[in-house]
């Protein structure tokens, strides 16, 4: 489309802009929390490369996949994770039932460990259409928000 192709051109220039930018905010945001307490803990591992940019562990119930099946042994592995890490606060997503995070949490509590559900955060899906979580920029600043205020 040569007619167009200074408009892609000008406008995909832009864009990566927008996305160093974010990338530099993300960091910036994350040194807030303490490094001791980067631990980010959901339902199913979907964070990895976020962890893996950002200096951040990441722990997920169910592995990468949201159809495998959690079970005692791995609720009872992560409660004892989290106790040994002191994890204040994990995560449930926006797209996964919370049914696990809230199972780990209750065993959390029965060991008298006070974690707590520090929000949900957009894994495989962006928010609603017309909201700043419906676009990747303002999802990824949600997620981070919701994540620094919860850790730190």
């Amino acid at each position: 489309d040569s007619i167009n192709g200074k408009e892609y051109r000008s406008r995909s220039t832009s864009y990566l802009l927008r996305l160093d930018s974010l990338h530099q905010s993300v960091k910036e945001s994350i040194r807030e929390i303490p490094e001791i307490q980067r631990v980010l803990i959901t339902a199913h591992d979907a964070f990895g490369y976020f962890g893996d940019a950002y200096g951040i562990e990441v722990r997920g119930l169910q592995g990468i996949s949201t159809l495998s099946e959690f079970g005692l042994r791995d609720v009872t592995d992560l409660v004892n994770y989290i106790i040994s890490r002191k994890v204040k606060a994990i995560f449930v997503e926006t797209s996964v039932s919370q049914r696990s995070i809230e199972a780990v949490v209750e065993g959390c509590q029965k060991r008298n460990w006070d974690v707590r559900i520090g929000g949900a955060l957009y894994s495989d899906a962006m928010g609603a259409a017309g909201t700043p979580e419906g676009s990747y920029i303002g999802m990824v600043h949600a997620n981070v928000k919701t994540i620094v205020e919860s850790l730190k």
